[in-house]
């Protein structure tokens, strides 16, 4: 049996717009659009997706000046939505260029980010650098220093690669590239706090597309500085690949209270549902019992016992009612999102399951008329029978909220 939580790892808590991110404060789950920042109205559509599905930051691409002049417009359409989701951009090669020409932007931002691999490279890299800190100071905005290893500071792994080679004892290529992702991500937010920068404007990244690497380097860098942490497997991949490479990643340096605030970088299909990262994210730290975001639903993966179709239906159907009722419950019902509910399939496990959950409903199993005992806290407390026992568990549900946590 797993053990407990490590305790968190303690952190300079950052504010980002309003979000607090490190510290004592709540994992924070963000994402990034996909759409062309210059399109206005597909990333204002897209960033209010992802902030109603959950983001608590959303993380837009300011590549060129017609993407840097549509961030205010974009800020300003989301805040005649209602939409209050802090915007970070996300800079490379020309940051320092497009922040100092285009002042609006760099308010309407409410964090930047910065790659240490390309804000500028030999002589400019410490100018440009310079540059966006003095910008963010200016400003008062936060920084993320994001290292990536796709495209790491190669003056700094060069040398420590040529360092390692004359060592009497030289460590793996693995390692000395780790060294290099870490190094390039502290040594950027010392020369930040050189320039003036305090921690708790500066959360760091450390980004590779492999479970172990990820754990090694990150376990490094926690190691060595008390900065804020973003966590997330870049590149991640498509659907199940990238779920399961992401979970399994970030499960084990939530597991050491390491991380600060999660993204999961799952590449969509054409045309695909970009909140799906989000969901994921949450359900993550949902699962993990770090934090609560709506009612669990537990239902059992279904044997030779339970040949109908009857359970994996109101299964599917009463946990798409919950993700619908959501966002108007948690408006009325404080701490309803703690909720715990249970669908099962047959008499072997399904009445301890239903027991064990606020409302559980069990089938009798193969070959069923359906009779399905529903229990309440504990408690049996009605059976339901024929056709519409779907519409009446939602009805059961409905008014077990309301008398528990109104």
């Amino acid at each position: 049996m797993t053990g407990p939580l490590r305790s968190r790892r303690k952190s300079s808590p950052v504010d980002v717009g309003g979000v607090i991110v490190g510290g004592d404060a709540p994992i924070v789950v963000q994402s990034m659009t996909n759409t062309d920042t210059a399109d206005i109205d597909k990333t204002v559509e897209q960033v209010a997706d992802l902030a109603r599905a959950g983001s608590e930051l959303v993380r837009i691409t300011v590549d060129r000046a017609e993407a840097a002049a549509a961030v205010p417009q974009i800020r300003d359409k989301l805040a005649a939505m209602n939409i209050q989701v802090p915007l970070v951009g996300d800079f490379h090669y020309n940051g320092h260029t497009l922040l100092a020409e285009h002042p609006d932007c760099a308010e309407a931002l409410c964090k930047y980010r910065i790659n240490p691999g390309n804000v500028g490279f030999r002589a400019k890299r410490d100018t440009q650098f310079s540059k966006i800190i003095e910008i963010a100071l200016e400003k008062n905005k936060p920084v993320r220093i994001g290292v990536n290893w796709g495209s790491l500071d190669q003056e700094l792994l060069t040398r420590l690669m040529d360092e390692n080679a004359g060592a009497p004892d030289p460590r793996d290529a693995a390692e000395v590239m780790h060294e290099a992702i870490v190094q390039s991500a502290t040594l950027s937010a010392i020369r930040a706090e050189e320039l003036g920068m305090t921690a708790d404007k500066i959360i760091l990244s450390a980004k590779v597309s492999t479970v172990q690497d990820l754990v090694s380097v990150y376990s490094s860098l926690a190691a060595r500085c008390n900065y804020a942490l973003h966590l997330g497997l870049t590149e991640a991949g498509m659907g199940s690949k990238g779920i399961v490479a992401s979970a399994t990643a970030l499960a084990i340096l939530l597991q050491q209270g390491i991380g600060d605030t999660i993204r999961i970088s799952l590449t969509p299909k054409p045309g695909g549902d970009r909140t799906q990262e989000v969901q994921v994210a949450q359900e993550i730290l949902q699962t993990m019992g770090l934090r609560s975001f709506m009612p669990s639903v537990t239902a059992c993966p279904g044997c030779g016992r339970t040949t109908s179709t009857v359970f994996q239906e109101l299964a599917e159907d009463i946990e798409t009612f919950v993700r619908e009722k959501i966002p108007e419950w948690q408006e009325t019902y404080p701490g309803v999102e703690n909720m715990k509910l249970a669908v099962m399939g047959c008499i072997v496990n399904g009445p301890g399951e239903s027991k064990h959950a606020d409302i559980g409903i069990s089938l009798p199993g193969t070959g069923e008329t359906p009779s399905a005992p529903v229990f309440i806290d504990g408690e049996k407390t009605t059976t339901l029978r024929g056709e519409n026992i779907a519409g009446e568990f939602k009805d059961i549900v409905l008014d077990y909220v309301k008398k528990r946590y109104s």
